[in-house]
């Protein structure tokens, strides 16, 4: 219980320093206008007070992966954690508050022309294809992810039916204002989401002191990999659990938050605190899952060897723990949290091509014609892949598009003559994770584990070799040397 105890303290503290000291570097100015001031269209560009964009923003991030992602990473030890904690604290949180900010700054832009002002239309037009493609990906995964949860409940409505359900309010949310379906049903999914994790908590840490055969497992019961297929923790667990510590596509997201806040002075408590209150959730789960079952951790991987996925372990937990009702309610919660992230993906989709396109957004009848390719195409995708094999590259894509954002800012910061060690040291790390899995990984190139982690090091300070030169020239060219 001491470690859990003191990972939920440093979160918090993270909170409070680090959030600040972002703050801090990138000069956050509550006497700026912002966007959603001064661009309002009705539609995208909407003022809303900070706890309903809050709200939206921790239910846009949050999704299933800080919930499956972490019972999922917890199989590798409690290695899992430390990742967590210090992934949230100094990558999650620092990725999603600079990219809002990057957003706020370029007048609510989405991410695909964050990275082209930053980085060239070469990386745009190249960027653009990999986060639509992306974006389709994650698409289909929050429609099949809530349908299967909700089959799962109520059997009776066939399968079909709950996919296209979903997909007709996804359509909904993609092109009505803003405010008219996700204002209005977010505080009710987020308080699905929130009895979940809390009820959770509650009852972990109830059986912990009560139950004399329960232990909730430490940090220092030691680092060493415990996955059944003996799979190295890095890169593979920091693959496994994004969401919950680091997660690409929440830059996709925070643009439209973005364009509805009315004061920078926001900025912390919404970008860099909602991805602190993912990290949290994600904390409970990894320990809830390594604490519920005999032998703990090891009690879990012999519940999984059964064919049970993350999934079944979470709705097992739930019930037993919450009893049917509570149970009921907590699967309630996972499903609020991917159809919160399913909606949003396909809005952000719909943005990133309109701006890209220029096709401006305030008729639906321009809505219609950008959001309608978006939806067959992540129609398709979901009944013709696995979705194991969906899940997988859906991981690596969403991890690789931090390494994007991150890089984005640290040259942005770089131009501005901003402290850029908050962003480079992260960018460096993904980088090499994302390379070493995807050499690794039987999904990729299936290398050599030691020859992959080498080359994904090198190609890591590679990055940051051309970020140096590039650096130099940047600043001698416009005389800031």
């Amino acid at each position: 219980m001491i470690s859990f105890l003191l990972s939920m303290a440093l979160l918090v503290a993270g909170y409070m320093v680090y959030g600040s000291l972002a703050a801090k570097v990138f000069k956050v100015n509550p006497k700026r206008k912002t966007p959603a001031l001064l661009n309002a269209d009705g539609v995208d560009y909407i003022s809303m007070p900070w706890w309903k964009l809050f709200l939206i923003q921790f239910l846009n991030i949050a999704g299933v992966g800080p919930i499956f992602g972490a019972v999922m990473g917890v199989m590798y030890g409690p290695s899992a954690f430390l990742w967590i904690v210090f992934g949230t604290i100094f990558g999650g949180a620092v990725h999603d508050f600079f990219a809002g900010m990057l957003s706020i700054r370029q007048h609510g832009s989405s991410l695909t022309e964050i990275v082209g002002a930053q980085l060239g239309n070469g990386v745009k037009i190249v960027f653009t294809i990999f986060i639509i493609f992306l974006h389709i990906l994650v698409g289909a995964v929050f429609i099949q992810s809530p349908s299967n949860l909700l089959h799962d409940i109520i059997s009776v409505v066939p399968m079909w039916a709950w996919v296209a359900l979903i997909f007709i309010y996804y359509l909904l949310a993609t092109l009505l204002p803003i405010d008219k379906i996700i204002g209005r049903f977010y505080p009710i999914f987020g308080a699905m989401l929130l009895f979940m994790a809390l009820g959770t908590l509650i009852m972990m840490l109830y059986h912990s002191i009560v139950s004399p055969d329960v232990r909730m497992p430490e940090v220092w019961d030691g680092l060493k990999s415990m996955h059944p297929k003996n799979l190295p923790v890095f890169p593979m667990m920091f693959i496994s659990i994004a969401c919950g510590a680091i997660s690409g596509f929440h830059a996709a997201q925070s643009p439209l938050v973005a364009r509805c806040m009315e004061n920078e002075k926001y900025a912390v408590r919404i970008f860099y605190g909602a991805m602190i209150l993912e990290g949290m959730v994600a904390l409970i789960w990894a320990f809830a899952a390594a604490t519920f079952f005999p032998n703990g951790i090891e009690g879990l991987l012999a519940y999984a060897g059964t064919g049970k996925d993350a999934s079944a372990i979470v709705s097992t937990i739930s019930v037993s723990w919450l009893g049917k009702v509570g149970g009921f309610i907590a699967v309630l919660g996972v499903i609020a949290a991917a159809v919160t992230s399913g909606d949003t993906i396909m809005r952000s989709a719909r943005i990133i091509i309109a701006d890209f396109a220029h096709i401006p957004q305030k008729k639906i009848k321009n809505r219609i014609f950008v959001a309608l390719p978006i939806f067959a195409a992540s129609a398709f995708i979901l009944f013709c892949i696995d979705f194991d094999v969906l899940w997988r590259y859906f991981a690596w894509c969403n991890q690789t598009l931090s390494i994007f954002t991150l890089w984005t800012c640290t040259v942005y910061l770089c131009k501005a003559k901003k402290n850029y060690i908050m962003t480079i040291i992260p960018a460096m790390f993904m980088t090499a994770v994302c390379t070493t899995y995807i050499l690794y990984a039987p999904e990729g190139f299936g290398v050599n584990y030691n020859i992959s982690v080498v080359i994904g090091v090198l190609f890591a300070f590679f990055g940051l070799c051309l970020f140096a030169q590039w650096a130099r020239f940047y600043k001698k060219h416009h005389n800031l040397i």
